[in-house]
C-alpha cells in the first residue's frame, strides 16, 4: 500500500470523529441560541408591544441579524490560518458576555427610546439584537467550510450541521417551555443559555488540545462529481429566496391556525416552534444522507419531489383541522404532525440547493453564507409579507391556498432547472400542477367551518354570525352574540344589568368605589358593552379606550346596543398596545384605570397582570385614582395587586386597589345607577318593581359581609404562599396548561 493510499485511510477513519465533536459542539449551540430569541423576543415585545407591527419587527430584526451573520461567517471562512474550534469557542464567549447584560440592555434602551417612531425603533430592534445574532449566524458557513474540505460533500456539510443545530434549538423550545420557564423565569433562562455557552467554548478548545482535531484531508479525495456545482448561482439564490419566503410563511400560518385552536396559549406557541424546528432539522438531515449517496441529477429529481409532497401535505392541514376537530385536545397532537411533516419537506430544500450551486473548494463557506443569507432575506420577507401584509387582507383557506401556489412556483422553478428528457419535464411539471388544482378545491370545499369547529371541538352545525381576521388575530361572534378574540371567549354584546350574561355589574360599580370617576382609561374594547357602561356613567367626562386590535370596531359598529360608542364625544379609542401606550405617554394622568383583562394563563397577558405593570399603571395614576382590573379567578394575580398596592378588595373576580383608602359608598351607587341612560334609555325605572328589587339586592345590604367583596388583608391570607406576578416570571403563563397553577 502506498504513502497516499495510508493517508486517505487513515482520514477516512479520522473524518467521523472530527464530525462527531462538530456535531455535538453545533447541537449544543442551538440550545443558548433558542432560549436566547425566546427570551429576547418576550423581553422586546414587553418593551415595544405586541402588537402585529412591534412583532414582526422583531422577527424581521432577528432574521437580518443572522443573515448578516452569515456572510460576516462566509467571509472568515475564506482567511487562511484561522483556526476553527478556537474560533468557535471565542463567538460562544462573546454571545455569552452579550447574553449577561442583555436584558438590562434591552431594559435602558428600551427606557430611552419609548417615544420614537415606528421606523426608529424597528432600526434600534435591529442595533439591539444585531451582535449576539451576527455571532449566531456566522457559525454555519464557518463550519461548512471546515467540514467540506474533509468531506467533499456540500449538501452533506450543509444538511448534516443545518439538521444538529436546529434539533438542538428544537429541543430548547421545549426546555423552555416545561423547565426554564414555568419554573425559573427569564432571567434564569439566559443565565442558562449563557452556561452553555460557556460549556460549548471550553469543549471546542478541549476538543482542539487533540492532535488530529485540525488534521486537513489528504488530496486524493479532494476531486470528484459531487463536488462541482450544476446549477448557477444567481438562480439558485433566488430559490433560496423564495424559499425562505415559503417555508417562514407556513411557519406564522401554521402557528396562527393553532394558536387560535389552543385560545393563544404560551406553551402551545413553543411546541408548535419545536415541532417545526424539528422538521427542518429532519428534512435538512434526509437531504444531506441523499446528497451523499444520490449523483446530482438524481438528488435534484428528488429535491423536487420534496417539493410537490411538501404542497400535498400542506393543502391536508386545515381540512384534516377541520374535520378532526372532534378529537378535542387529540387535534392539537395532529396539528404538531401536521407541522412536523410540512416542515420536514421544507428543511430539505437548503441543502439541496447548496448541493447543486456549491464547489466543494475553499470558497464553500462564502457561497454558502450567500445563499444562507439569501434563504434568510426571503424568511425576513415572508415575516413581513405574511405576518403583516397577507394575514390582514386573507382568510386562513386564503392564506393556505396562496401557500400551494407559492410552493407550485417554487417547485415548477426547480423542475425546469432539471436536467431531463422533455417528457419527464412535462410530467413532473403536470404533477405539481395537478397538486395545485386538488388544493384550489380541496382546501376551500374540506375546511368548511374550521373555525368553527376547532373552537367548539366539534362538527358544528351553523357558522358564526361574524368573523374578522387581520394581522392582529381572528375574531369571532357567535349566534347568541358570546365574542371571542384568538379562540377564548372574550365577552358578550349586551349592556343591560338585569341580564348580566357578561358580568356587566362590573362597570357598572365604577360608582361604588369612586366618587368623582371623570378621566377614565379602559385597556382593551372587546365587545364595546364595558366601554357604552362606562361612557354613560354621569360622572364620566372622558373615556380613552387602548385597543390592540381594530377589528373590534367593525364588529361593534353592526351591533345596535354598542355602535353609539364609536361616536360618542366623550369617548377616544386608540389603537396600540396598552402598556405600550401608557410608557408612551408618561403625562397622563386617570381617576380610574379599568382593564377588563382576558384569561390570566394566554399569552403576553402577564404584560397587564404583573407587578410591573401594577407599578407603571400607579404612575398615571391621580389623587385618590383606582385601578380595576380581571384577575380571572387567579390567586396569584389577586395577591399581585393586594402587595403592590397599599389598598385594594376583590370586587367579584376584579381587583380594585388603590394608593388611598377606596371609598366604598353604596348610597352614592345606587343613585347614579338610578340615573343610568344609554343611548337615551333610562337603565332602572324605580317605579317598576323588577328595577326596584333588582337595586335593592345591589345597594341596600352592606354588601362588605358578602362574597362579592373581599378585603386585601382576607385576600393575602386566602393566598398565602402563592407568587407574586413579574415580568420575569410570567406569571401563569407557562404552568396553567401543566396543571401547575
Amino acid at each position: 500500500m502506498t504513502t497516499l493510499d495510508l493517508s486517505v485511510v487513515r482520514t477516512r477513519t479520522r473524518l467521523p470523529i472530527w464530525t462527531r465533536i462538530l456535531c455535538a459542539l453545533f447541537f449544543f449551540s442551538g440550545f443558548p441560541a433558542l432560549i436566547y430569541q425566546l427570551t429576547w423576543q418576550r423581553e422586546l415585545f414587553r418593551i415595544f408591544g405586541v402588537n402585529s407591527e412591534s412583532v414582526t419587527i422583531v422577527v424581521t430584526a432577528f432574521m437580518l441579524g443572522l443573515g448578516l451573520g452569515s456572510l460576516a461567517g462566509g467571509w472568515v471562512s475564506k482567511q487562511r490560518g484561522i483556526s476553527l474550534l478556537p474560533l468557535l469557542a471565542a463567538i460562544e464567549i462573546a454571545t455569552a458576555a452579550f447574553g449577561l447584560v442583555s436584558l438590562s440592555v434591552f431594559e435602558q434602551i428600551g427606557a430611552l427610546i419609548v417615544n420614537w417612531p415606528l421606523p426608529a425603533m424597528a432600526a434600534v430592534n435591529l442595533v439591539l439584537v444585531i451582535v449576539p445574532t451576527l455571532l449566531m449566524g456566522a457559525t454555519l458557513p464557518i463550519l461548512v467550510s471546515h467540514l467540506v474540505r474533509r468531506s467533499g460533500q456540500v449538501g452533506g456539510a450543509v444538511g448534516l450541521l443545518y439538521y444538529v443545530n436546529t434539533l438542538g434549538a428544537g429541543a430548547a423550545c421545549l426546555l423552555c417551555c416545561t423547565v426554564l420557564f414555568p419554573f425559573f423565569g427569564m432571567h434564569t433562562a439566559v443565565f442558562t443559555a449563557v452556561g452553555i455557552n460557556v460549556a460549548v467554548a471550553a469543549g471546542a478548545m478541549v476538543a482542539h488540545a487533540f492532535p488530529y482535531s485540525e488534521a486537513r484531508p489528504a488530496p486524493a479525495i479532494t476531486v470528484n462529481d459531487a463536488r462541482q456545482s450544476i446549477l448557477g448561482m444567481r438562480r439558485v439564490l433566488l430559490l433560496a429566496a423564495l424559499g425562505g419566503f415559503i417555508s417562514l410563511s407556513y411557519e406564522i400560518f401554521l402557528f396562527r391556525t393553532i394558536s387560535y385552536a389552543s385560545g393563544s396559549s404560551a406553551t402551545t406557541f413553543a411546541i408548535t416552534l419545536s415541532c417545526f424546528l424539528v422538521g427542518i432539522a429532519g428534512g435538512a438531515r434526509s437531504a444531506g444522507k441523499t446528497c451523499e449517496t444520490l449523483r446530482p441529477a438524481d438528488a435534484m429529481r428528488k429535491a423536487a419531489d420534496e417539493l410537490v409532497f411538501a404542497n400535498l401535505i400542506g393543502l391536508l392541514f386545515l381540512p384534516l383541522m377541520a374535520h378532526f376537530a372532534w378529537l378535542s385536545n387529540v387535534v392539537l397532537g395532529l396539528a404538531m404532525l401536521m407541522v412536523y411533516l410540512i416542515a420536514r419537506r421544507w428543511g430539505s430544500f437548503l441543502p439541496y440547493l447548496a448541493q447543486f450551486s456549491v464547489a466543494a473548494d475553499d470558497h464553500a463557506g462564502m457561497r454558502t453564507s450567500l445563499l444562507y443569507f439569501s434563504n434568510i432575506l426571503g424568511s425576513a420577507a415572508g415575516a413581513i409579507v405574511t405576518g403583516f401584509v397577507l394575514t390582514e387582507y386573507l382568510t386562513l383557506v386564503q392564506i393556505a391556498l396562496a401557500l400551494v401556489v407559492a410552493g407550485t412556483v417554487c417547485a415548477l422553478s426547480l423542475i425546469a432547472m432539471l436536467d431531463v428528457e422533455r417528457p419527464e419535464r412535462l410530467r413532473r411539471m403536470a404533477d405539481a400542477v395537478g397538486v395545485l388544482v386538488v388544493a384550489v378545491i380541496v382546501i376551500p370545499l374540506m375546511s368548511h367551518r374550521v373555525l368553527e369547529n376547532l373552537l367548539f371541538r366539534g362538527n358544528v352545525d351553523h357558522a358564526f354570525a361574524s368573523v374578522v381576521e387581520n394581522r392582529s388575530g381572528i375574531i369571532t361572534v357567535d349566534t347568541d352574540g358570546t365574542v371571542f378574540g384568538n379562540g377564548m371567549y372574550d365577552g358578550r354584546f349586551n349592556t343591560r344589568l338585569s341580564s348580566d350574561r357578561n358580568g356587566i355589574i362590573r362597570p357598572y360599580a365604577l360608582s361604588l368605589f369612586h366618587g368623582a370617576p371623570r378621566d377614565v382609561l379602559m385597556i382593551g374594547l372587546s365587545s364595546g358593552s364595558w366601554a357604552q357602561v362606562i361612557a354613560s356613567n354621569p360622572a364620566v367626562t372622558s373615556l380613552t379606550i387602548v385597543e390592540i386590535n381594530p377589528g373590534y370596531l367593525a364588529l361593534i359598529a353592526q351591533q345596535p346596543e354598542v355602535a353609539s360608542v364609536l361616536h360618542n364625544p366623550k369617548v377616544n379609542i386608540i389603537t396600540d398596545d396598552g402598556r405600550r401606550w401608557l410608557s408612551h405617554h408618561p403625562e397622563k394622568r386617570f381617576d380610574a384605570i379599568v382593564s377588563n383583562t382576558t384569561w390570566n394563563f394566554r399569552a403576553n397577558i402577564t404584560n397587564l397582570l404583573s407587578t410591573e405593570f401594577l407599578e407603571l399603571a400607579r404612575q398615571h395614576l391621580n389623587p385618590r385614582g383606582i385601578v380595576f382590573y380581571n384577575t380571572t379567578d387567579s390567586a396569584r394575580v389577586q395577591r399581585t395587586a393586594c402587595l403592590a398596592f397599599p389598598y385594594g378588595a376583590r370586587f367579584t373576580n376584579h381587583m380594585v386597589v388603590s394608593e388611598t383608602p377606596i371609598d366604598w359608598n353604596f348610597a352614592r351607587w345606587r343613585r347614579t345607577l338610578e340615573s343610568y341612560v344609554i343611548d337615551g334609555e333610562k337603565q332602572f325605572d324605580v317605579q317598576r318593581a323588577d328595577d326596584r328589587a333588582l337595586l335593592d339586592s345591589l345597594t341596600s345590604a352592606d354588601q362588605r359581609s358578602q362574597p362579592m367583596i373581599e378585603g386585601c388583608p382576607e385576600v393575602l391570607a386566602r393566598t398565602a404562599g402563592a407568587t407574586p406576578v413579574t415580568d420575569d416570571n410570567m406569571g401563569t403563563e407557562w404552568r396553567h396548561y401543566f396543571g401547575l397553577e
